[in-house]
């Protein structure tokens, strides 16, 4: 039986590896299964998103009760590999948070800054690290800006130099990476992962976006693909609904996951 801290030193490990890592996100018991049993698969990330969808919650609406008690059977679904938990903003006390999703198992996490000033950012993330160093685990932080989500109308420019500076800001204190989501091609990667770090970024596999591969060759640490693995799931589900509908069948190609 791997114990938590066994995960956390597993789960650092494989974001400064030569490979990209490659979490393939979940939203509940029977997906975390689902891709855990993969023989690929090196550790499992949530899906705030998915997960708040999955209770009928628009995203960061989901009450953290509820939201913590799914990542829990997400957890314990996992089995030995380490779970990585997106935390939306970290829900008013990201430490309390932290806390809480260590007692459930988690040894990494997602919280976004929102594009808040970023001394309040700053303070954000020496919570969470003093919240894994109170509790034992070596708690990974994939500290997420908003810089290019929430960039609005501002030059591009100005959202790389700002992205930059607040991941240097996080790292410095304590974030094991910095997750950048956006579409970001080659050029801007090359511009992060030279500001902030080789091995250092994070960043979401989206409709557009470059590769897995391509991503590593720029130096970035880890590649997650947020809610859209669910939309992926979903389509499949409304399209053989369709289907039926239309007079077919269940594919015969259907296998028993669950």
């Amino acid at each position: 039986m791997t114990t938590q801290v066994e995960k956390a030193q597993s789960l650092e490990a494989l974001h400064s590896a030569p490979e990209i890592l490659q979490v393939v996100n979940v939203w509940d018991a029977v997906s975390a299964r689902t891709i855990a049993a993969l023989p690929e698969t090196r550790a499992i990330a949530t899906a705030g998103h998915s997960i708040a969808a999955t209770y009928g919650y628009a995203d960061g609406q989901i009450p953290i009760e509820t939201m913590l008690d799914m990542v829990g059977r997400i957890v314990e679904a996992a089995g030995d590999l380490p779970v990585t938990a997106d935390l939306d903003d970290g829900h008013g006390d990201a430490g309390e948070t932290v806390r809480r999703a260590i007692g459930k198992g988690v040894v990494g996490a997602n919280v976004e800054d929102r594009l808040k000033p970023l001394d309040e950012s700053v303070a954000v993330v020496r919570a969470i690290v003093a919240a894994g160093e109170a509790e034992g685990v070596p708690f990974v932080l994939n500290a997420r800006t908003d810089a290019f989500v929430r960039a609005g109308g501002r030059p591009l420019a100005e959202s790389v130099a700002d992205a930059i500076e607040r991941g240097r800001a996080y790292l410095d204190a304590g974030a094991s990476l910095v997750f950048v989501p956006g579409i970001l091609d080659a050029e801007v990667t090359r511009q992060l992962v030279e500001g902030i770090g080789e091995r250092k970024i994070s960043v979401i596999g989206l409709p557009g976006a470059l590769s897995a591969r391509e991503y590593e060759s720029l130096g970035v640490a880890r590649i997650s693909y947020g809610p859209t693995t669910q939309r992926v799931a979903l389509t499949a589900l409304q399209d053989v609904a369709a289907d039926l509908y239309g007079g077919g069948v269940i594919p015969s190609s259907t296998r028993a996951l669950n």
